[in-house]
């Protein structure tokens, strides 16, 4: 693969709706990832990296300016009280039903046993994670559209 096939890769990736992809023939080996979490993967060749780092560059931006709060936030609420409600399914959450709608629940809010909290997609299908208990949310642990693995706290319930 030559670097204009590459360069081209990159745009075709930067401009479409996939979070990750990996491309692998006869030992070269080329992973472009937008997800923050992971930069580049220590079995990937020294000279595919610096691209997929500098793919994963666009995607800060995207994140939607309300998300910013609640990370400047999260280091004083640390202290929050309640029970954790944990990814069920790795997946990209969502914490409003669409773009242009409120979030599903805000810190503060009393909710009910089953009120949906957010939804977590993977593979194209929206999946909703609902209240374990009735209570009041004291803590939100993701951010929208932020990437969650099976079992990471979502949103804590006192």
């Amino acid at each position: 693969m030559n670097i204009s096939e590459i360069k081209d890769l990159m745009t075709q990736f930067d401009s479409s709706s996939l979070r990750e992809f990996a491309y692998n023939n006869q030992g070269e080996s080329l992973v472009l990832s937008k997800n923050d979490a992971q930069l580049a993967n220590p079995a990937v060749p020294s000279a595919p990296a610096p691209q997929a780092q500098v793919a994963s560059a666009p995607a800060a931006p995207v994140a939607p300016a309300n998300a910013e709060p609640a990370a400047q936030e999260s280091p004083a609420l640390q202290a929050a009280e309640g029970q954790v409600v944990e990814s069920p399914l790795v997946g990209v959450a969502y914490l409003a039903p669409a773009p242009d709608k409120p979030a599903f629940v805000s810190v503060g809010d009393s909710v009910k046993k089953g009120q949906t909290l957010l939804i977590i997609e993977a593979m194209k299908v929206m999946n909703e994670v609902p209240a374990p208990k009735a209570g009041v949310v004291t803590e939100i642990l993701v951010d929208n559209e932020e990437v969650v693995e099976f079992g990471k706290g979502l949103v804590r319930i006192k």
